[in-house]
Parts: C-alpha cells; sequence; structure tokens
C-alpha cells in the first residue's frame, strides 16, 4: 500500500481505447494507487469510474509539447478540472525556457496553477532530457516561483525519462515542501526505489502493476 500509494498508474497512448482505460481504473482500484493518469479525453470516464474512491483522476495539460499558448492550457486545465480531474500535469514552455524568456515560463505555469485555484494540485513536467543541468534548475525554481505543487521530470514522449541524477538535482531545487515525480522509464520496484532515495515523493508509470509485483516492464513511459 505504501508503495502503491506513491504511483501515478499511467497511459498516455495516443491510440488508447476504453477497454485499456477501464483496465488501468480496475488495476488502480485494486492495488490502491495515488491516481490514474489519462488524456483529457478520458477524464469524465474515469472520474465516473473511480467515484467514492481512494484513487485521483490526473490529466495532462500542453501534451506532450508544452508549446500550446498560455491560455489554451489555462483552459485545459480548467476543463478538467470542471470534468473531475484532481491533479494537473502540465508541460513548460520549453523553447521559451532554452531561450532564457522566464517571464513567459513563469507566466505559463502560473495561469495554470490559477486555473487549478485550489480545485486540483498542479505538477510542472520540465522535460529534463532536453534541457541543461542549468536549465533543469531554472526550470524547477520556476515552477516554484509560480506555486506549482510539483515539478516532474517528463513526459515520457521524448528522448528520455526519468534519472535518480536528474531527481536529485530536482529535490535540491525545490527544497523540501515541493513535490517531485519522477516519470518516463521507471519499469521496476528496483527503478522506482533509485527515484525515491533521490528525494522523488511520486512515481509515473505505466509499470504500476509490474513494480507491485516485483516484476519488469518492457514499457517505455
Amino acid at each position: 500500500m505504501e508503495i502503491a500509494g506513491i504511483i501515478d498508474h499511467t497511459l498516455l497512448r495516443a491510440d488508447a481505447v476504453k477497454e485499456e482505460v477501464s483496465k488501468l481504473v480496475e488495476e488502480a482500484k485494486q492495488y490502491h494507487f495515488a491516481s490514474v493518469c489519462v488524456n483529457p479525453t478520458w477524464v469524465v470516464y474515469a472520474a465516473e469510474q473511480l467515484k467514492g474512491t481512494d484513487v485521483k483522476v490526473c490529466t495532462v495539460i500542453g501534451f506532450p509539447l508544452g508549446a500550446t499558448t498560455t491560455a489554451v492550457k489555462a483552459f485545459e486545465a480548467q476543463d478538467a478540472i470542471a470534468n473531475g480531474a484532481h491533479e494537473i500535469d502540465m508541460v513548460v514552455n520549453i523553447g521559451a525556457l532554452k531561450d532564457g524568456n522566464d517571464d513567459l515560463v513563469e507566466k505559463d505555469i502560473r495561469a495554470v496553477v490559477n486555473a487549478a485555484s485550489g480545485k486540483a494540485i498542479v505538477k510542472v513536467i520540465i522535460e529534463t532530457c532536453l534541457l541543461t543541468d542549468e536549465e533543469k534548475v531554472r526550470a524547477s525554481k520556476l515552477a516554484v516561483a509560480a506555486g506549482a505543487d510539483f515539478v516532474k521530470t517528463s513526459t515520457g514522449f521524448s528522448t528520455g525519462g526519468a534519472t535518480p541524477e536528474d531527481v536529485a538535482m530536482m529535490r535540491q531545487a525545490v527544497g523540501k515542501d515541493v513535490g517531485v515525480k519522477a516519470s518516463g522509464g521507471v519499469r521496476s520496484l528496483e527503478d522506482m526505489n533509485k527515484m525515491v532515495e533521490a528525494g522523488a515523493t511520486r512515481i509515473g508509470a505505466s509499470s504500476g502493476v509490474k513494480i507491485m509485483q516485483g516484476g519488469q516492464s518492457t514499457s517505455s513511459y
């Protein structure tokens, strides 16, 4: 239960069908995962199926590129929350970050935080595989400044996923009061333990059941 309680059981493939989402939900109920993480189109269904349980509904915003406008991200967040989402994982404006446009990056995050307005927690995906160490630290600090609840390593749809080194760097950057979510490539209990030891307080994985069973998954997310 303690392990399950920090796992976001994830299904974000574009071709996911209702049968697969239903299976994800049932597994989340069985193992008492922290949440199911699904694309926005599945939020209403997941929320209906999970009503009355201890499992939250998490969804993704500006996903996976982070290149939608601030207004669109804010609207996406509002819509997702209205549909039953309890947690919002948003992707930063990666290009703006790399351009050094910190004002835009912080404004982008803050708009989603304001849209959530205490109704949902906000996790900020910084996509570590595309960033330098300096950019990872800067992105993490901008997320904190904008009022985010978590920083998150990866979408799972770019060139790489979480590493213990990146998790440790992000933990140092945000301090002890902000969550760190490791996602992308966490396929086993051993992988998960390394992330937790590095400072992760939440794990995003499509391999939640395999992790609980002590197995190894070949899933990329």
